[in-house]
């Protein structure tokens, strides 16, 4: 498992608008669909990365929370499904069930435009933008990973998102996130 860290978009830029296919639905979705009122998060992550089955529970619980204070999760796969095909739509849609269906979607980003245009380079690659879709947080959950034994609290997100629904400032130093890189087309 390669070590990536993410790409750190820089903060204040506008979120990319997309249009991709839910895998857990069939339906084709925009970001304009699926933004929360009061701010949207968005995590680039599959379903073999043993980072992001590592924060799993984690993520469920952040989404369920916040989705009560009017911040949507997104989540979106953009790996090459050909060489990895535990990652396909029909494997997206299986773990969001098994997951219980935490997120607003689960979008397949086939083209990998939409990734390349978040400038997403990890699993899990997570963004956080306010009500008018600009980015006020990009990167990790907290510290813990696989490999370490730090516990696992989503703190560094967490801290993000309250900062954002009391309308406080985010600290602009933030650590990236780190996780198995996104698996490109050649």
């Amino acid at each position: 498992m390669a070590a990536t860290e993410s790409n750190m978009m820089p903060l204040g830029t506008p979120a990319p608008d997309f249009e991709l296919t839910d895998t857990v639905t069939g339906t084709t979705k925009t970001l304009q669909e699926l933004k929360g009122e009061k701010g949207t998060m968005i995590i680039f992550m599959c379903n073999h990365c043993p980072y992001v089955l590592h924060v799993k529970e984690q993520l469920i619980a952040i989404a369920n929370q916040y989705v009560q204070q009017g911040i949507s999760t997104i989540a979106i796969s953009a790996n090459d499904i050909v060489n990895y095909p535990q990652d396909a739509p029909d494997k997206m849609q299986a773990m969001m069930l098994e997951w219980g269906n935490p997120f607003a979607a689960y979008l397949y980003d086939e083209s990998q435009s939409v990734a390349k245009a978040y400038q997403a380079a990890c699993t899990p690659d997570i963004y956080v933008f306010d009500a008018a879709l600009s980015c006020v947080y990009r990167g990790r959950l907290d510290g813990s990973t696989p490999k370490n034994e730090v516990p696992l609290t989503g703190c560094d997100l967490r801290a993000a998102l309250d900062n954002l629904l009391v309308n406080k400032p985010i600290d602009p130093q933030q650590i990236p996130s780190i996780g198995c890189n996104i698996k490109w087309k050649d």
